[in-house]
């Protein structure tokens, strides 16, 4: 990908510092390890998708960055920064299923708790607030739903609502879980918009996916993962038959699963 002549990273992302980084990073559940001494390095400017088999890891990894999830070794930094330092430019947009859609409230309240970050301890959203969630709800298609309660909306609606909640936020990098997950194709269109245009803006995105068959739409960059990187780069770099099949251990005879790739 070429970035436009207004991204301040120059003419290509390679060539930008990384967004976020990890060395050695290994997570286990109980007993069971999920990731081992993962190394991995985005850079700043691009959309980069997480992609493996289910049980991989994918998840994981963007939570132990996070701090969500108590890596037993390695460590993450954001902009050269640890996790401490630069909060508040780092957005997550975890999976729908994690929130209780059954909750009493409506969408515009939902995308306004994106702002309590920036508020402090004593004040309370006021009409700026409002006004910010408003436009977030503009940017992802749906501001006719602000005074729905978030019981009523449909699987895609419920992702296009939390992505206003973390766009919201104004970060510099978002971390999003499966955003396109059991969603409607107009919903998914919207939500790829708003990528490539936070991308044009010089915003970086990583997202779970697991879509193959969209992975060079969607991504500038690929990280294949199965409990260690097998391979992260630009798309056609990475997203390569043979990364493909060792990510999934897919057997040497069947050609039909990597038609995705080059």
């Amino acid at each position: 990908m070429t970035a436009d002549a207004g991204s301040p990273f120059g003419t290509d992302p390679a060539s930008a510092p990384n967004a976020c980084s990890t060395r050695g990073l290994s997570v286990a559940y109980r007993a069971h390890p999920v990731l081992r001494g993962v190394d991995l390095a985005v850079p700043a400017g691009i959309v980069m998708g997480i992609v493996g088999p289910n049980g991989a890891g994918k998840s994981t990894l963007i939570k132990a960055m996070l701090g969500l999830v108590k890596p037993l070794t390695g460590t993450s930094e954001f902009f050269g920064q640890p996790l401490a330092r630069v909060r508040r430019r780092i957005g997550y947009m975890p999976q729908s299923t994690s929130v209780d859609w059954d909750f009493p409230t409506t969408v515009l309240d939902v995308v306004t708790m994106g702002t309590y970050g920036s508020l402090g301890w004593i004040r309370h959203p006021g009409k700026a607030e409002r006004a910010r969630a408003l436009s977030a709800l503009e940017q992802t298609g749906i501001p006719q739903l602000a005074s729905n309660q978030i019981g009523e909306l449909s699987g895609g609606q419920r992702q296009r609502v939390f992505l206003a909640r973390t766009l919201v936020q104004a970060p510099d990098i978002y971390f999003m879980d499966e955003p396109f997950q059991g969603i409607d194709a107009k919903s998914q269109q919207a939500i790829v918009t708003v990528l490539h245009a936070l991308r044009e803006q010089g915003k970086t995105v990583v997202i779970v996916h697991h879509d193959l068959a969209t992975v060079r739409d969607y991504c500038d960059h690929v990280t294949l993962l199965n409990g260690r990187v097998i391979a992260s780069g630009p798309a056609d770099e990475a997203f390569t038959r043979e990364n493909i099949r060792v990510a999934y251990e897919v057997a040497s005879g069947d050609e039909a699963f990597l038609e995705f790739a080059s």
